[in-house]
């Protein structure tokens, strides 16, 4: 799969359209072939661990549904959608569509979402607060997109969160293999013109209220940030019930003080590996001694979960820190290229790994993702 931004660069596309403007980029990717079919993926809302909906109305009213399901038939053949969120944690082809964007980091990846709808379905017009590329697999759908402004919202469901009616800036029927780019905050409404399914690649990131919350939680919970406010060089004061301009200003920057590079890259870390969604993990640890890892390795690489998030800072690389899955990895010092290795490969091949075999330390925390299901060798079950 290759990704085609119709003749400008991944730089060109950054700078002039990344959460500046909606583009839409026809065949993106040529041939374009669905990454499953409309019955796998009724299959996956089958299961309880996979997070889906679906979104119909009745009597001209919106309705919302939340997965499993069982049956589709009282929905009949026209105005109903399914999506499942998080395809990329229930099925590897995903992963090639992702890399296909990897020109922005991983770390503002969410999900892909697959969306599959009847003629004359669609979620409503609505406005996301996260960027998104719809690829459009088989079938058509007409998408009408907004311009920003200071848009209603209203609950047409407890569920939906859509908006009034505005004027489209970009009124486009997309063909399979085309791309409908949208930063935040546009209005858009699709509406499904034949059965069809498209595949969403999300990114987001969270608001600051919900990072500086998490954020202090983090602090309570491993009893940082004990240091008191201190003023040695006070002067004397006019009033006694005023806090003046240099009270403020030290106040404001000793408690910036303690917002170091190391507190706010431990809490990122841990925060932005927690998957929001359940991943596709063993129900109990794996059963593999290292032997097994090395010898197997001989065989086929190693490949990383879907949906595993796993990441470095280019500030504590260097000391040996990584992140998975919520949790802070400390290899060591001179294992930057190995901490690279496993952040930005979604394979381990045993020629990659060679160097780092023979470390007992290493080839033990490598089987332990292993028995964890982190990587997995895929033909085994």
């Amino acid at each position: 799969m290759q990704l085609d931004l119709n003749g400008i660069t991944p730089q060109q596309f950054l700078e002039q359209y990344w959460q500046k403007k909606p583009l839409v980029i026809r065949q993106g990717f040529k041939n374009f072939q669905d990454l499953l079919s409309p019955e796998e993926m009724a299959g996956l809302a089958c299961d309880e661990l996979v997070e889906s909906r679906r979104v119909f109305k009745s009597n001209d009213e919106w309705q919302a549904e939340f997965g499993p399901f069982e049956s589709y038939e009282e929905l009949g053949e026209k105005d109903w959608t399914l999506i499942v969120q998080a395809l990329n944690n229930w099925l590897p082809e995903a992963e090639e569509l992702i890399q296909c964007f990897d020109f922005i980091p991983r770390w503002r990846f969410d999900d892909v979402m697959v969306s599959y709808a009847t003629p004359g379905g669609g979620v409503g017009p609505h406005i996301d607060l996260y960027d998104v590329f719809i690829c459009q697999g088989s079938g058509r759908r007409r998408w009408r997109v907004g311009d920003l402004g200071p848009h209603k919202e209203f609950a047409a469901h407890p569920a939906l969160l859509h908006t009034e009616a505005f004027e489209p800036i970009i009124d486009v029927e997309l063909l399979p293999g085309d791309i409908l780019y949208l930063p935040p905050g546009y209005p858009h409404d699709g509406v499904t013109l034949e059965p069809s399914m498209s595949f969403s690649v999300g990114y987001r990131t969270a608001s600051a209220k919900d990072m500086v919350s998490a954020m202090a939680d983090h602090i309570i919970d491993n009893d940082l940030c004990n240091e008191q406010i201190a003023d040695p060089d006070r002067e004397l004061a006019i009033g006694s019930g005023v806090v003046n301009h240099s009270d403020l200003a030290r106040i404001k920057q000793q408690l910036f003080a303690t917002l170091d590079d190391k507190l706010i890259s431990e809490f990122s870390g841990r925060y932005l590996t927690q998957s929001k969604c359940e991943l596709d993990l063993p129900e109990e640890l794996l059963g593999f001694q290292s032997l097994d890892v090395t010898e197997q390795l001989k065989l086929q690489p190693l490949v990383k979960l879907g949906g595993l998030r796993c990441l470095y800072f280019e500030a504590t690389v260097a000391d040996g820190v990584l992140y998975i899955n919520g949790e802070q990895i400390q290899l060591g010092k001179t294992k930057e290229s190995l901490i690279e290795l496993l952040c930005d490969s979604q394979q381990l091949t045993l020629e990659a790994l060679t160097p780092w075999l023979a470390d007992d330390e290493i080839l033990s925390k490598l089987t332990d993702w292993v028995n964890a299901g982190y990587w997995y060798f895929e033909d085994i079950e």
